[in-house]
């Protein structure tokens, strides 16, 4: 008999189990009962087909699917010509597939409640997927993606998107009107009011009260979408004047009443104390409030926190805001209790930074706030940093922030407020689609004039993908998310009003993501896009992409944009589908995940300035959003290092971040770098190097993986990629 072969199998409601020989030998059994004697195979023909397909899931890289599994054992009766025995077992399977058709949903939904769907459980690494709420939301999620992948979707990007040669995103919000990612006009809706759960919210007359309405703004907008989202701390600024001028009135009438000295010094002395405090109760309001706060989502908001001085006109005003920015880095430096009572790093808001002329340099007035801002990223990740002399350079001569991770909006050259000004806040994105570039390459087997013209086919089918998003949010009424929609957050449109007329004339963008830029260069060239001839082949392709997006937005007036894709769950699918399609290249297809947008690869040896300044070129062509990274051990004792990247970034690349390690071991109270390394059956897990814990509820882990930090684990392939990653600094 055959051995049990310790490998598991991907069944089809996404739970990996251990694969069982028997299975296969009872299947062959059941379809040979049901042909005359004459023509069934003995159990020496049945235990050799069992044995070879044993045998090729044993030597497999990865785990097989039971789809494929069946085609073996097809293939497997064939071959010993039992052609009736075959042809029963086709015939069964044929209708069970029937059976499964009429209802795709009730597999994967049990097996999510059950918490054994290993895709769901580890799609996003931000969601607790045993939380109650988190289980409602993926269960609406796989109602949702059985409608978009039987009903709403034209059958060719159905197929495409399951044999990984596209990816279209959050299929699981496709089946409501919902977008994916936008900038929170909160200016306009804390100085104009708005209105929440049908209740007034006038404007405030404090900073704190200013910072809980922001914070239950964020929630109301993030039950209302399924990507991240943006604010300005430039939008608060003003109410810690409108604070200063009220704690003054109230020391002056305080003093007056105690017959005490109404100095002015000591006046505004008070008053500055009193003010810092609220500036202090605010911020920690919004710090704790968006971690704690859990949307209908099943998760916190997936929220960024925009910090630009030169936002606002220099002066008081501005220095209001570095206040509020300081404190906000302070708190964020200090980071949040977890259950155990250890300081631990949050994964939201997450915090970008603006580095531009006033606070770049030793003698610049706001040197001491980027000084704290490198504090807080050698500490705790973030914030991130945007150049404003690049973005300058790329946006028009616009300075503003991504919307939630990275997706940037289109420059705004026409006016698009109603005074013909700028705008920026109010503006949101409608969706992603994402071409598998090393599919191409892999499919054009290597020849340039094969590799084009598969490009151009694939091109095609992700603008029809990228229709189907747009047209699914045509007509959408005002009515279905009235936060968004009419009270200020993206538009104030009258009830009953659709939302068409901002789907149109750069108002709202639509993304065409890329993947596995190094993978593809490799495949086409031998090289990585690092070498000089090949980073000319994989501009020229990055080019290309940004024509595409020209063409049709000439044609359409619908703003396409090139984004360089975060691909958190998706390099796993990906990488799987390449090694499915054709099977394993070196260099290519060898590895559980492919390399993310232009990144160069993760074990490439290269130092960060070169990393950095290579990667310029390539985020200048991924005008919808991008990111680059350099991957730091721990700089909390080399600040002037940390200093040191930071205006290499300001003068040479638009938006970048510096990774570092934040852990913590619940079980022994370690608090360095949890390590990675692979179990007795092959599978990647989590190990203290301090008291040898491997159990994942017992331990924090912190990783950048898409732009923001994740918090609840990944799955295999993003756990290698972070493996793999070596230190750029």
């Amino acid at each position: 008999m055959t051995k049990a072969v310790k490998t598991n199998i991907i069944k089809r409601n996404g739970e990996e189990v251990v694969f069982d020989v028997s299975k296969i030998v009872n299947a062959i059994k059941k379809a040979n009962k049901e042909v005359p004697p004459i023509h069934q195979m003995n159990k020496y023909q049945i235990q050799a087909v069992a044995d070879n397909i044993a045998n090729e899931v044993r030597i497999s890289p990865h785990a097989v699917h039971v789809e494929d599994i069946q085609d073996m054992v097809e293939t497997g009766i064939m071959e010993m010509r039992g052609f009736e025995v075959a042809q029963k077992y086709v015939r069964y399977r044929y209708k069970r597939n029937l059976a499964r058709k009429s209802n795709t949903t009730d597999d994967g939904i049990l097996a999510l409640i059950d918490q054994a769907n290993e895709e769901v459980k580890q799609e996003n690494s931000n969601k607790n997927p045993v939380i109650n709420s988190t289980q409602r939301d993926y269960m609406a999620g796989e109602v949702s993606k059985d409608l978009t992948r039987r009903v709403l979707l034209p059958e060719e990007i159905v197929n495409a998107h399951e044999q990984g040669i596209i990816h279209f995103h959050d299929s699981d919000y496709y089946a409501q009107k919902e977008h994916n990612c936008d900038l929170i006009n909160l200016e306009d809706m804390l100085q104009n009011g708005t209105v929440i759960s049908e209740t007034m919210i006038e404007k405030p007359h404090s900073f704190f009260t200013a910072c809980n309405v922001t914070t239950q703004i964020v929630a109301q907008v993030a039950s209302n979408q399924y990507g991240g989202q943006s604010f300005t701390l430039s939008h608060l600024a003003p109410f810690v004047d409108i604070s200063r001028q009220k704690l003054k009135k109230a020391v002056i009438k305080e003093r007056t009443e105690c017959g005490e000295s109404l100095d002015e010094k000591i006046i505004d002395k008070v008053t500055e104390s009193r003010l810092h405090e609220e500036i202090k109760s605010g911020i920690q309001t919004i710090q704790y409030q968006l971690i704690t706060l859990m949307t209908c989502n099943g998760q916190a908001p997936f929220v960024t926190i925009f910090m630009y001085l030169d936002e606002v006109p220099e002066g008081q005003t501005r220095d209001d805001l570095s206040s509020i920015i300081r404190e906000v880095l302070l708190q964020r430096m200090q980071g949040v209790k977890n259950e155990k009572g250890v300081w631990i790093t949050p994964a939201f808001p997450k915090l970008i930074y603006v580095l531009d002329e006033d606070n770049i340099s030793e003698d610049s007035k706001y040197w001491d706030l980027t000084v704290l801002a490198a504090k807080c990223t050698a500490k705790r990740m973030v914030p991130d940093y945007i150049s404003a002399k690049k973005m300058k350079e790329y946006k028009n001569g616009d300075v503003y922030p991504c919307m939630g991770c990275r997706s940037f909006l289109t420059p705004d050259t026409v006016g698009l407020d109603p005074d013909h000004k700028h705008k920026y806040y109010g503006r949101f994105n409608q969706g992603v689609v994402t071409i598998n570039l090393v599919d191409v390459a892999c499919s054009s087997d290597g020849d340039i004039d094969r590799f084009w013209n598969i490009l151009e086919e694939r091109l095609e089918l992700c603008h029809r993908a990228l229709r189907c998003r747009h047209e699914r949010l045509l007509g959408t009424v005002s009515d279905v998310a009235p936060i968004l929609w009419q009270h200020g957050a993206l538009a104030r449109l009258k009830k009953g009003e659709v939302i068409d007329k901002l789907l149109f004339g750069n108002y709202s963008t639509i993304s065409l993501g890329y993947a596995g830029l190094y993978e593809m260069c490799y495949r086409m060239t031998g090289k990585s896009h690092t070498d000089p001839e090949a980073k000319e082949f994989a501009l020229s392709v990055m080019q290309k992409l940004n024509d595409k997006c020209g063409e049709w937005r000439a044609a359409e007036n619908i703003s396409y944009s090139v984004y360089g894709t975060p691909m958190e769950s998706t390099t796993y699918k990906f990488a799987k589908c390449l090694q499915k399609r054709f099977g394993i290249i070196p260099g290519v297809t060898d590895k559980n995940y492919i390399t993310n947008s232009y990144h160069v690869h993760v074990t490439e040896k290269i130092d960060a300035f070169t990393k950095l300044k290579f990667e310029s070129d390539f985020q200048k062509l991924s005008p919808g959003g991008a990111i680059s990274y350099v991957e730091v051990p721990n700089m909390q004792n080399n600040i002037p290092a940390v200093l040191s990247v930071m205006k290499f970034i300001y003068d040479n690349i638009m938006y970048a971040e510096l990774n570092t390690k934040s852990d913590f071991c619940l079980q022994c109270g370690y608090d360095g770098e949890i390590e990675i390394t692979e179990n007795n059956n092959g599978k990647l897990i989590w190990k203290c190097p301090n008291c040898g814990n491997t159990n994942q509820d017992m331990m924090f882990v912190a990783r950048r993986t898409c732009g923001y930090i994740g918090t609840q684990f990944w799955n295999q392939g993003r756990t290698q990629e972070i493996k793999d990653r070596v230190l750029h600094l």
